[in-house]
């Protein structure tokens, strides 16, 4: 009875993945329609894939990057994307909504998750690492013009700061780096790691 109940708990904690890879495809089809399919490799975004595969596959390590990286992308998003919306006077709704499903239930969905999980004071290394790929990515496949991930020039606003985008990029990566470490430290603390779920994560 314990074993069919617990089977029961973990497809049902599985199909929690249908919400965010709903999300991502939402995401999806509103950046098909304007031609802009690149935008979909911004972490925030690709996040909700990532997440969705973690949760498929029980993999806690993926679960957990998401999340942390769902808590920057949220206020880049409210910074760089919200704001934006105040200046239009008619606004494309699929397109708010496909974001603000993106956003903040993928942060929803990726926090409910993580109460299970758990999380460890390593997260922020491999959610580091995702960056640098990601990113990586990002400068090789995306158009230029899209700057996804501010892979290709200095993000707009910061170019009097920098005289170069090597500087600006290195400066970037180790603002990404403490952040990261900081919300890993933040996280564990609400949510530890038990050391025998860590042993096998």
């Amino acid at each position: 009875m314990l074993t069919n109940e617990h089977s029961t708990t973990q497809f049902r904690f599985r199909l929690l993945g249908v919400l965010p890879l709903s999300f991502f495809l939402a995401q999806t089809v509103h950046y098909w329609q304007i031609n802009q399919l690149g935008h979909l490799l911004w972490m925030c975004n690709v996040g909700n894939l990532l997440l969705a595969a973690g949760l498929f596959l029980n993999q806690p390590r993926l679960i957990r990057v998401a999340v942390v990286w769902s808590v920057p992308g949220l206020f880049i998003w409210c910074r760089y994307v919200v704001m934006e919306w105040f200046g239009y006077a008619r606004l494309d709704w699929w397109a708010v909504s496909a974001s603000t499903m993106a956003h903040i239930g993928g942060l929803v969905v990726g926090l409910v998750a993580l109460q299970r999980v758990r999380l460890d004071r390593l997260t922020w290394l491999y959610a580091f690492g995702w960056y640098l790929a990601i990113q990586f990515i990002s400068r090789l496949t995306t158009p230029p013009s899209l700057n996804v991930n501010v892979s290709h020039y200095i993000y707009a606003g910061w170019e009097p700061e920098f005289q170069s985008y090597f500087k600006f990029w290195v400066a970037l990566t180790l603002v990404v780096g403490a952040c990261l470490w900081l919300l890993t430290w933040g996280f564990s603390k609400l949510w530890p790691c038990q050391p025998e779920a860590q042993s096998q994560s």
